[in-house]
């Protein structure tokens, strides 16, 4: 057999051997990435007090206590996520700056005649949880079924419905509903969800589609009535609320995702500890009745799956918004 030729042919195993280990010591210790070693930013499109900012305040302290650093909240609101979301990409990419998006992440690009930044510079990295969109109607408002909902839709075309914003979820879910039904509804914007489901309850608008956090203390007091769950599965707050699709209504799950997002050049390691912290913390039982108490549902979708979502979103919403004619404001 013949013996090597290279450099370290002619030198003493023992050596060789001391210097194979010196040389891979420092390589070792680069692939051992230590994240983190100092705080941490998370960024959050919305003011604090919403649905995007409770995920955020929740998870806070458990991942400081996982990290051993900081995590500091910005809140950028505006242009519906998209300041706080161009922020995060142009921020380095080494796991500093982790942003806290929602579904208009995938919206955005629908509706924007040109967007700051390519969706794709954004790395998804794990979905923490998932709001319900529902379809609800004041509490005095004749219609007690979608069929009764249609049959009026269809003797009045135009039928309005309000909306948080132009091309909010809201809308994509109520022109999604549209198109299935066959009907045709006009989209009210209102700046915001509270004074969409105020004129709701109050008669001046007959229905709207609304995430089921923003809507339940209203429903618990008996203000709204929900006529249907605009998603792929009942919600267990609601176990006896059907889905549109279950009532032959194809359209697609219009609930709202909240989840991390980083950087995309953001090394790999760094993401799937994130999102292992992350899911890791959503199996815990106490985090999970916090979720539910906001009828919310807790996912933990890591990158993979988390990436073929918001891949497959975009184009849907973008067939969605040019059919439907939906434009932001």
């Amino acid at each position: 057999m013949r013996r090597g030729s290279g450099p370290l042919a002619g030198m003493p195993a023992s050596r060789r051997t001391l210097l194979a280990t010196s040389l891979a010591a420092p390589l070792a210790a680069r692939a051992q990435v230590v994240w983190p070693d100092k705080p941490v930013r998370m960024l959050i499109g919305y003011p604090a007090g919403g649905p995007t900012d409770f995920a955020a305040r929740l998870l806070q302290p458990h991942l400081q206590a996982l990290w051993g650093q900081p995590l500091v909240i910005e809140n950028r609101p505006g242009a519906s996520g998209i300041i706080a979301s161009e922020a995060a990409v142009r921020s380095p990419a080494d796991g500093y700056t982790i942003l806290l998006g929602n579904s208009p992440n995938t919206m955005n690009p629908a509706i924007m005649p040109r967007m700051p930044y390519e969706p794709s510079e954004l790395a998804p990295v794990v979905l923490i949880y998932i709001s319900p969109t529902v379809l609800f109607v004041g509490i005095d408002s004749p219609w007690r079924s979608v069929a009764d909902l249609v049959a009026t839709a269809k003797a009045r075309p135009g039928l309005a419905y309000a909306v948080s914003g132009n091309g909010s979820p809201g809308q994509f879910a109520g022109e999604s509903f549209a198109r299935a039904a066959g009907i045709e509804l006009t989209a009210v914007a209102y700046r915001g969800a509270p004074p969409a489901l105020t004129d709701v309850v109050g008669g001046r608008v007959p229905l709207t589609f609304s995430t089921l956090a923003g809507a339940m203390p209203l429903l618990r007091d008996g203000k709204l009535r929900a006529l249907a769950v605009a998603g792929d599965s009942r919600v267990s707050a609601l176990p006896h609320l059907p889905t549109l699709k279950e009532l032959g209504f194809d359209i697609p799950d219009c609930g709202v995702w909240y989840g991390l997002l980083v950087p995309a050049a953001t090394p790999r390691a760094v993401q799937e500890k994130i999102a292992g912290d992350v899911i890791g913390l959503l199996h815990q039982p106490e985090i999970q009745a916090r979720f539910v108490e906001q009828a919310a549902i807790p996912v933990g979708e890591g990158p993979a799956e988390f990436t073929a979502r918001y891949n497959a979103e975009i184009p849907l919403w973008i067939g969605i918004a040019r059919a439907a004619g939906i434009k932001a404001e």
